[in-house]
């Protein structure tokens, strides 16, 4: 069905129900305060001017005030990463608690309670509820990575699982284009309609809290649970056959297996040199996904349109390019991430992505000379975004389901989404400082650390391509 084997329209239909409706939310609020930025502050300045009015404080200068608005935004704006960083490492007990599919539904709650809270800041004249609103949006954004990671993991077919892993970022990257249309001032990034634009959220939340449920539950999740015939009746809701034995004996094996050796504690997942290593590998390319450079050279993009001349509305659509180029190229990253292999595509994305960075780098300083270099520079960009859709960009989602046992996954993706969160936080936080210190050559520090990332992957990294777990992780046997 659909050109594809072992893809039937139950398993696409969970596939986009689980994963728009949660990399949705992680796209979408990573986006979507960008371009709304100076109406935000400027809303901002004016409710602490209005404060002091109303309790005679000595009131503060233009500068002052600007000041202080834009230290409140940054917080708005990192409080979101501190709240992913929370949900990350509450994966594990959220998805015992919960399970897969349910782990997604419930966690939907906290987008209602966020959208209810940023959606009326401006009517209750409260910036901390924005704040506090952007933390609730971040567990849940925080949560969801791991959860859905783990639920695609698990209902898809050893021969689809890169494809289907790979449509968590497929569906990111479109969410982040959706943020960069909506919030633009021609629409509702106005200071009349900014608040609008966390009240969008509801809206795949409450279509996942809905059609989620219909939906098969994970198998492995249910065997886990002694539920055998539930772990049946779901292979073959997904399946569309009741030729469903083999594979639900496999699932039967893993989850006998597990009970036997119990749930692995954290201490044996940093201690056992079978459990450190993949967890190691895990940690790895979730930083190299961060420390490549992507947000940089994106948050970039728009001051080098500004340095070829390009005025405000040409900038925004070079900016919409990008974004529409980082979406195509996730589909053909997950077109091919089963043909051409994880491992492969990986190096290949850090390696290439070196070679664009200091060619852009070096464009970056002659274009002060030569304008042309600035016009060089915009393509440099916009294929910095392509070699990293080919391969860190969706990758490291799924690569993490792959090397582990069900029994050490739960916990080993916590850590490793935890690590993406903070290494996000770490970039975000540094990179203004650091681009005002170095100027263009900011982008050499990224240059050492594509190339460190692409020699980890070539040494470390195991092909996982239409491979058993159990035969993945015989490769982490001490020698």
């Amino acid at each position: 069905m659909f050109g594809v084997e072992g893809l039937t329209a139950s398993l696409l239909f969970a596939i986009i129900v689980s994963a728009f409706g949660s990399a949705f939310q992680h796209g979408y609020n990573t986006g979507v305060v960008n371009a709304p930025q100076a109406v935000i502050e400027k809303w901002i300045a004016s409710l602490m001017q209005s404060n002091e009015t109303a309790g005679n404080a000595t009131a503060m200068s233009s500068e002052e005030l600007k000041s202080q608005a834009t230290f409140i935004f940054s917080t708005i704006v990192s409080i979101y990463c501190l709240g992913g960083m929370v949900g990350g490492a509450l994966t594990n007990i959220w998805s015992n608690i919960f399970g897969r599919k349910w782990g997604l539904v419930w966690n939907n709650l906290f987008i209602f309670i966020s959208a209810a809270m940023m959606g009326l800041s401006k009517q209750s004249g409260s910036y901390v509820m924005l704040i506090v609103g952007r933390f609730f949006v971040g567990v849940n954004n925080g949560l969801n990575p791991g959860l859905a990671s783990m639920y695609l993991s698990e209902i898809s077919p050893i021969s689809l699982r890169g494809g289907v892993g790979s449509m968590y970022q497929l569906f990111l990257t479109i969410s982040i284009l959706i943020a960069q249309i909506v919030s633009h001032g021609a629409m509702l990034g106005t200071d009349e309609s900014w608040p609008l634009l966390f009240v969008v959220i509801v809206i795949p939340a409450l279509l996942q809290t809905l059609l989620l449920p219909f939906c098969g539950d994970s198998p492995r999740y249910l065997m886990e649970k002694n539920r055998e015939e539930a772990s049946k009746n779901a292979l073959i809701w997904f399946r569309r056959t009741d030729n469903v034995q083999a594979e639900l004996a496999i699932i039967k094996s893993e989850s006998q297996a597990e009970r036997t050796v119990g749930k692995v504690p954290l201490t044996e997942l940093l201690t056992n040199p079978m459990l450190r290593a993949p967890l190691l590998i895990s940690c790895v390319i979730m930083l190299g996904q961060q420390f490549s450079g992507i947000n940089a050279v994106i948050f970039y993009s728009t001051s080098t349109f500004k340095e070829v001349k390009m005025d405000d509305a040409s900038a925004q659509m070079g900016t919409l390019l990008i974004g529409v180029m980082n979406v195509f190229m996730t589909v053909i990253s997950t077109l091919i991430v089963d043909k051409a292999g994880r491992k492969t595509l990986l190096a290949i994305g850090f390696g290439s992505m070196a070679v664009d960075t200091i060619i852009l780098c070096i464009c970056l300083v002659l274009a002060k000379v030569n304008l042309t270099f600035g016009y060089a520079s915009i393509v440099f960009v916009v294929l910095f975004v392509v070699l990293f859709a080919i391969g860190p960009g969706s990758i490291p989602w799924f690569l993490m389901t792959e090397l582990f046992l069900p029994n050490a996954r739960q916990q080993a993706i916590s850590i490793a989404v935890a690590v993406n969160w903070l290494s996000n936080y770490v970039v975000s936080v540094t990179f203004l400082p650091l681009q005002q210190m170095l100027q263009a050559y900011v982008f050499v520090i990224f240059v050492i650390l594509q190339v460190f990332f692409a020699m980890y992957v070539l040494l470390k990294v195991p092909e996982t391509k239409n491979r058993k777990i159990e035969d993945i992780i015989k490769e982490f046997q001490p020698k």
